[in-house]
């Protein structure tokens, strides 16, 4: 085998899968740019709402959140908050209890955002009838007419789940400014030109909206530890229910100011991309099959390659290919540009401020953070793979041994 065909196989098949995510990113950004827009009327109704704010060690910015959500101009008697504060403070605890909301002390020895919600669904009182749940992280502040806004949304978009828009509430740090232009990209290709090209938007982390009959129902089935959205995005696919979007109600998101925070987040995401690709892989087939595009989509959208490995790729290639083989190379210059350009128009022109160029010189740090997060999430992911199995044959040894008894 020649080292050429080697270098060829190589080169091309990187190249698919880099092509294939870029083309992805270039349709839906210019999709975006047609004109949509939901016509929400008036409601004549009012609905009743829960809000579950799950919180996990965050201090200041749980209690900053709870006071966003409970000044409202919505009527209080028709919604009830809920703080899932998990590994608080004693000081933090004692201060929310002032508050008028519903505070759930969970205790878990391994936390996660689904267990919280979990939690708070099993200890909500039987007589409490709602129509939505939202979920807010900690960390979000929403307007005074934040539920107003909700509620007239929520009634004319007719499905079971709906996702608002979320901001940066701090550009005070370059990789607070870099997260959020990844945050304006993301509404930008996978709510906003999905939502204009009829497809579901995806759900975000937080700031999601859900028939409370529907969620009550489904989120106790979620199992995994990751990312609760991406399980939630799955089981609404699997049952054809379209989540609107809607991008003129905001909710305002904290976001990260260190490179270490910023790439241990990432890290986290990839890690959840992965467990949900390999997880829900097995649908494709079916859902090609009975021509379920939002499935279709869906599934594809976690074969992506997350942006900042999708850029470390094609920087590499383009730089090393000129010195081995000038042709290769010009094609992964064009797919740079095409990438570029795609992220160019998906960026809203108010994040294109006089810190711009300095906040890009950041940008290769979070690249280079980005190539390793990958290999950290294959392990984690593989680590966890090989548990569940052996938690698997454990138990099938154990059932063996009860049913020889």
């Amino acid at each position: 085998m020649s080292s050429w065909w080697i270098l060829y196989t190589i080169d091309g098949f990187f190249f698919f899968i880099v092509a294939f995510t870029v083309l992805y990113f270039l349709v839906f950004s210019v999709a975006a740019l047609m004109k949509h827009r939901n016509e929400v009327k008036r409601a004549k109704v009012q609905n009743r709402f829960i809000v579950l704010i799950p919180s996990y060690q965050n201090g200041q910015t749980i209690r900053n959140t709870t006071r966003s959500i409970l000044g409202q101009t919505y009527p209080q008697r028709l919604f009830d908050v809920v703080v899932i504060s998990d590994h608080e403070s004693d000081l933090t605890n004692m201060q929310l209890a002032q508050l008028p909301i519903t505070l759930l002390t969970p205790n878990f020895d391994q936390s996660s955002k689904a267990k919280s919600l979990q939690y708070a669904i099993f200890n909500l009182p039987k007589f409490k009838i709602y129509d939505a749940v939202i979920i807010l992280d900690a960390g979000n502040i929403v307007k005074p007419d934040f539920l107003d806004e909700v509620n007239d949304a929520f009634t004319s978009a007719g499905t079971k789940a709906m996702q608002t828009r979320r901001l940066s509430a701090n550009r005070d740090t370059a990789f607070a400014r870099l997260d959020s232009i990844f945050e304006e990209v993301n509404n930008t290709i996978f709510r906003r030109g999905h939502q204009v090209m009829g497809l579901s938007a995806a759900l975000n982390g937080s700031g999601c909206v859900f028939d409370f009959q529907w969620f009550k129902t489904n989120i106790m089935k979620i199992r995994t530890a990751t990312d609760v959205e991406k399980a939630l995005d799955a089981l609404l696919m699997r049952e054809n229910i379209y989540v609107d979007y809607f991008e003129d109600i905001h909710v305002f998101d904290e976001k990260k100011r260190t490179l270490k925070d910023f790439n241990r987040q990432r890290s986290k995401w990839i890690h959840t991309q992965i467990h949900a690709l390999l997880n829900n892989i097995r649908f494709l087939p079916s859902a090609i099959l009975n021509r379920h595009y939002d499935h279709i989509d869906k599934i594809l959208q976690w074969m992506l390659i997350p942006r900042t490995i999708l850029i470390g790729i094609i920087t590499i290639m383009s730089i090393i290919l000129p010195f081995i083989y000038m042709t290769l190379a010009i094609k992964w210059w064009v797919a740079g540009a095409v990438v570029l350009f795609a992220f160019a128009l998906a960026t809203p022109d108010y994040l294109v401020d006089k810190n711009w160029d300095h906040d890009f010189t950041m940008a290769p740090l979070v690249t280079i953070g980005g190539l390793l997060n990958i290999f950290k999430a294959g392990k984690s992911e593989a680590i966890e793979r090989v548990n569940t199995a052996s938690q698997w044959v454990k138990k099938q040894k154990d059932d063996r041994k009860k049913k020889k008894r």
